[in-house]
């Protein structure tokens, strides 16, 4: 999909109100190429009464979306993947909950099952986006 801005937003969003939990999700591609601003997207859908902050150098965020805990976790800091280890996705897996993950595959196997996973890039049109659904096997 070639997404503009505001139709990357109305998709985190449906994204968002679809979802039941638990889920992991996973958001892959370059820096800049709006998985901060998809996850914002899908905690509205969700519900959270907070605005989704990048947790770059937090690494983990948690949000409240009524009765169902959203977790960020952005693994783009992480030096290499037993730096995982201690982010807790064991603990947010057992509470169902609703995980978003930016850059997964820095997690190596620390990071848990993905149920979605999307891979954002740059389109020629800097105005779009492009987003597509990574087929697990």
């Amino acid at each position: 999909m070639r997404l503009s801005a505001s139709e990357l937003s109305r998709f985190g969003e449906d994204l968002g109100r679809q979802l039941r939990a638990p889920a992991v999700i996973g958001l892959s591609g370059e820096l800049g190429t709006g998985k901060t601003t998809l996850v914002q997207a899908i905690c509205r859908g969700l519900g959270a009464r907070a605005r989704a902050t990048s947790p770059t150098y937090a690494l983990v965020h948690h949000y409240d979306a009524g009765p169902v805990p959203v977790y960020h976790v952005d693994c783009y800091r992480l030096r290499r993947p037993d730096d995982a280890r201690d982010l807790g996705f064991d603990d947010m897996t057992r509470e169902r909950a609703i995980v978003l993950i930016e850059w997964p595959e820095r997690a190596g196997s620390w990071v848990p099952p993905l149920d979605r996973h999307f891979q954002l890039a740059y389109d020629a049109d800097p105005a779009r986006r492009v987003v597509n659904e990574v087929a697990h096997v």
